[in-house]
């Protein structure tokens, strides 16, 4: 099964070096998504001198394995935001994002990026009779925040009742417009570093240490979904998984825009691009998911009943992390004013990201941002986020306790571990998380994760130990892939 996106299989293959010397910069920034590249590409147009760090490779992290859609609807409905903040904050919200894409838009044609980008319009419908009433609601709050909306019709065979369209809306091929970028703004004042991990932040004395060396900077940006290390806000965000595939059809039109179905307790994004289907959905808490349930499956089945799939040639993931209050966290950190982050982008980090680098450079250079006082990082909502933050919390606590106390080993001994796979075994009184390659080599790692100490589960569909804790995931050599945590899985000597 193929397990990349089909950004992976279609982008434009651009590499950077990876650091192996201090330097001294204005501005470090952790993160080479877009993120990290937005915020780059214009704190360099003002005169800055920039460092991006990037674990594996610029753009194949998050935004790599995203939808590629550019939208102002929010994945939790318009009108849902409107009830909680009203329609001031709608406006920002809606206001802020549709600026993005325009933003990406002018990006695209000053710098000649390739990257397929098409404007098209956004429907959401239901797909089954119990969300048939929401659509005048979405409609009105579409129209409250100042979209250019309608309500309409869809011919897709799962439609039911009435869609909202929503117009002036994108789509792209997001790793190809990351790529590029970055490769036209590297320079002797905008270093970008691949393969290239951070393994401490000193935000008192602003030094980033990596495994190439040390970057000391004025000011530090977290652009890495998530921030690394603790922070406060990370009690607020609950990290959540869902799974994508791209496949060619035997007959029948593609979709030609760009389209959301409301069904409980998820819905389907549904597109096309390159001559593909693209399907997304299925989503579910990182590391809490079920093993013996067939995610990628289930997406197929999907497709399969409604479409004329012949074969699907692509299949991912990606990660995102949902704010508790419904809008993401961007700004100082909290614990330095020189410390920023971006996180709780939910499923709009290719908006949220370059709007979270307009919302940063700004500050960095002092000026104001019409949009920043609605995203602070250090905001205090305890009404507005406390159903959501208690609920969080709470199953937290609950995979501690599970985990800790309850939880006992997947087999009895190393010899057990099936090839390819990964379980908890239990030995000399310890749990072990224990992968067994293809070829019959073990590998022994302490299951306890590096950023606070949660029980790492197996995730036998991308080969990764995840932490159902805050959303850390670490590969078969305890190495981490994303998330909060900055350090490996100790790695342990065990026998069969």
């Amino acid at each position: 099964m193929n397990r990349i996106s089909l950004w992976e299989g279609t982008a434009a293959d651009v590499h950077f070096p990876a650091q192996n010397e201090d330097l001294s910069v204005d501005v470090a920034i952790v993160g080479g998504g877009i993120t990290g590249i937005t915020a780059a590409q214009l704190l360099v147009a003002a005169g800055k001198s920039v460092a991006v760090i990037e674990a594996h490779r610029v753009g194949r992290g998050t935004t790599g394995h995203s939808t590629g859609n550019l939208h102002v609807a929010v994945d939790d409905q318009l009108q849902k935001l409107r009830k909680k903040w009203g329609d001031d904050v709608l406006s920002v919200v809606c206001q802020s994002r549709q600026a993005m894409i325009t933003f990406i838009e002018r990006t695209i044609s000053q710098y000649g990026i390739d990257c397929g980008f098409v404007r098209r319009p956004h429907f959401i419908f239901p797909a089954e009779a119990s969300q048939i009433s929401t659509m005048e609601e979405e409609h009105a709050a579409a129209l409250a925040g100042g979209l250019a909306a309608t309500l309409s019709t869809v011919d897709l065979p799962m439609a039911l009742g009435p869609a909202l369209r929503i117009d002036g809306q994108a789509q792209f091929q997001p790793l190809s417009y990351v790529a590029l970028l970055a490769k036209a703004i590297a320079s002797d004042r905008c270093r970008i570093f691949e393969n290239t991990k951070v393994v401490d932040i000193n935000d008192r004395d602003q030094v980033v240490t990596t495994t190439g060396g040390g970057i000391r900077a004025k000011k530090i940006i977290l652009a890495t979904h998530t921030p690394k290390g603790f922070h406060l806000v990370q009690t607020e965000l609950g990290p959540y998984r869902e799974y994508g595939m791209a496949a060619k059809l035997a007959s029948g039109a593609l979709p030609d825009g760009i389209f959301w179905t409301l069904e409980t307790p998820m819905h389907h994004s549904i597109r096309s691009y390159d001559g593909h289907l693209i399907v997304i959905g299925e989503k579910h808490k990182v590391g809490q998911h079920d093993n013996a349930e067939d995610y990628y499956g289930k997406l197929e089945t999907y497709a399969r009943r409604h479409f004329n799939v012949t074969t699907v040639d692509y299949r991912w993931s990606g990660q995102h992390y949902k704010p508790a209050d419904e809008l993401p966290f961007i700004g100082q950190s909290g614990t330095h004013p020189d410390l920023y982050m971006a996180t709780g982008f939910s499923t709009s980090g290719l908006l949220y990201g370059p709007l979270a680098a307009h919302i940063i450079t700004d500050d960095i250079l002092g000026r104001e941002n019409e949009w920043a006082s609605v995203y602070k990082a250090n905001r205090f909502t305890p009404v507005k986020s406390a159903k959501e933050f208690v609920k969080e919390n709470v199953n937290v606590a609950e995979q501690y306790v599970k985990d800790f106390l309850l939880r006992r080993a997947d087999v009895e001994k190393v010899a057990d571990v099936a090839a390819g796979e990964g379980c908890l075994v239990e030995i000399d009184g310890k749990k072990v998380a224990v992968h067994r390659s293809t070829s019959g080599e073990w590998t022994a790692l302490s299951p306890i994760c590096t950023h606070m100490g949660c029980i790492v589960h197996w995730n036998g569909y991308e080969k990764s130990w995840d932490c159902p804790c805050h959303g850390s995931r670490f590969a078969t050599d305890g190495e981490v892939i994303e998330g909060p945590a900055m350090l490996p899985l100790e790695r342990l000597r065990v026998g069969e």
